[in-house]
Order: C-alpha cells, then structure tokens, then sequence
C-alpha cells in the first residue's frame, strides 16, 4: 500500500459521500495504490448507516466505528494503527480541506522531508472566534516547540509511515505531531493548501477547546524536554523559591539583630503569599506527574486510549 488516507467522521452525514466520492476522484489517476480509513467517532445522526453503504460503494474504503465518542486524537490514533500506507495523509471530513491537494503533498515528499503540513493561508472561518485565536495559538506553539509553522490546526497532511507510527497521542496532541516529529529527527515543510467554507453542519471546536491546548502544550514541552530528567525541571523551579528563601531569612535575622522592624515581627505577612504559591506549584507537580503516569499505565501495557466497536470494509478489498 504506498497511500493511506486518514479522516475522522463525527456526525458528518450529508458529507461523508461527496469527501468520498472526491478523493476517488483525485486518488484513482495517480496510478497509486491506496486506502481511505474514515474513522466514526461515536456518531449519532446516521453517519454509520452511511459510512456501511459507502464500504460497499468504493472497494478501497475501511470504516473503523468506534462504540463512543473519544474525540479527534482518538480517531487520528485508530487511523495511523490500522493504516498500511507508506505515507499517510490526514484530512478533516466536513469538505473545508480540498482532496485536490493531496498530490501536492505526496510532491513535496521529497528525501529529507517526512512531515508535509498544510497551511489554510486563506482561512474561510469566522475571524473573531476561529481565525484571531488560531493565529494567537500557532504563534505560541511556535514559540514554544521551536518548530515554527503557520497552521498547526490544519488537519490536511501527509507523514512518513515511519514517522508517525511510533508517535504517541493523547489528548489534544494531533495537533503537535509536526513538532513531535521534528524534535524525532524528521524533516517538516509547510505549504499553502486551499480551505473552503463549511457546507453541511457545524464545527465540533469553539473557545473552549482553546484551554485543553494550552495545557497539552505545557505537557509536550515538559515531556520532551524533560522527561528524562524530570528533577532538572523542578530543580530550577525550586530555586527559585529556595534562594530567595534564604535572602528572606538573612533579612529578617539581621533585622532583628540590628534594626527595629516591625513588620518583620509579624511573620505571617510573608509566610502567607508564600505558601499559596508553594499549594499552586504543588497541584501542577501532581499534574505533570499524572501525564507521566498516564504514559506508562498506556505505554506499559500497550493500551490504546480508543475501543472499536468493528471494521467495515469492501468483499473485493
């Protein structure tokens, strides 16, 4: 199989055909062997009668059905187990990505890339609760990861079999994976693809969604950078608690010893903002503690952090 084609579905009834019936359009001409994994997040509005029929309609389609909604990372994680392609494209399943791109990533596959990433440059969303806080966003995990790319949020992209396959997802992660990759040695591009505006539906992501990021952004940085020698990070947390500590210490005994001061007499006034912030560092600690637990629990026993209920393909497949 040298192209596997990853999209997860979540109530997406009146557009999981047309996506369909599109990369066929696109794939069938590039005389390339290929697969479409559509993943059923837990659908409710008949996608799955659907998605049953369109298996019988286009021999190359897998339909994974999972028993419950477990969300985006989930499904992206269900499509890259089961995808048996050299190289795996992702999509969205609401026509907003254009299969028509896809040839232009599989073309800018070159030797020293493994990672192809979209970039909806001219972004059909509503600018105030979809495009200011996309910008905002890419701008700080760019920051952040030191992998600097316009539109992580494009779910259009293509990955190396090998670059992917190993790569963990929890969370909210799909998004990092181009960084994930990156710091694993691989070479990402990012090139401008083309995004429409949403026919059928509406979007599953708001301003909610919007905090889980940032907090998954803390958890890939710590545990790339990190996870190793978790101490180092802590370590310079706690000197910065630990030294001006001492200084306080060394004021308030010369104080006493050579001046009268009054507030130094009344302990409480520095113990108390001290020991809020100490209970706040202590529930991130605990935080950061429970990811690595998480990981190992998974990692460890091989779990997966989605249940499929069955598969769904063509008899001729």
């Amino acid at each position: 199989m040298e192209v596997s084609i990853v999209s997860p579905v979540y109530n997406e009834l009146e557009s999981v055909e047309p996506l369909c019936q599109a990369l066929h359009d696109v794939m069938s001409p590039l005389g390339k062997s290929y697969e479409i994994i559509l993943v059923n997040d837990g659908s409710t509005d008949g996608t799955t009668e659907k998605l049953g029929e369109l298996t019988k309609q286009f021999p190359c389609i897998k339909a994974v059905h999972f028993r419950t909604n477990f969300g985006q990372t989930a499904a992206m994680a269900a499509g890259f187990d089961i995808a048996e392609g050299d190289v795996i494209v992702t999509l969205d399943a609401d026509l907003q990505n254009d299969p028509k791109d896809i040839p232009m990533l599989l073309e800018n596959m070159t030797d020293d890339v493994d990672v192809v990433s979209g970039w909806r440059k001219d972004r059909k969303d509503k600018m105030v609760t979809r495009r200011i806080p996309s910008i905002c966003a890419n701008a700080l995990i760019s920051k952040i990861t030191g992998v600097h790319l316009h539109d992580y949020g494009c779910t259009l992209k293509a990955y190396r079999k090998e670059a992917i396959k190993n790569t963990r997802l929890y969370g909210e992660m799909h998004r990092f994976i181009p960084a994930l990759c990156s710091w694993a040695g691989r070479g990402v591009k990012e090139v401008v693809v083309d995004h429409h505006a949403r026919q059928y539906g509406e979007s599953k992501y708001g301003l909610s969604r919007i905090y889980k990021v940032f907090l998954d952004l803390i958890t890939v940085k710590f545990l790339l950078r990190y996870q190793m020698g978790p101490i180092q990070l802590f370590g310079k947390v706690a000197g910065f608690f630990i030294i001006p500590a001492l200084a306080l210490f060394a004021f308030i005994i010369i104080g006493n010893l050579f001046f009268d001061t009054t507030f130094i007499k009344r302990p409480i006034w520095v113990m108390t903002p001290f020991m809020m912030i100490l209970f706040g560092l202590q529930f991130v600690s605990m935080g950061l503690l429970a990811e690595l637990q998480t990981r190992t629990y998974h990692e460890s026993q091989d779990k997966k952090i989605y249940v499929i209920g069955n598969i769904e393909s063509s008899p001729e497949s």
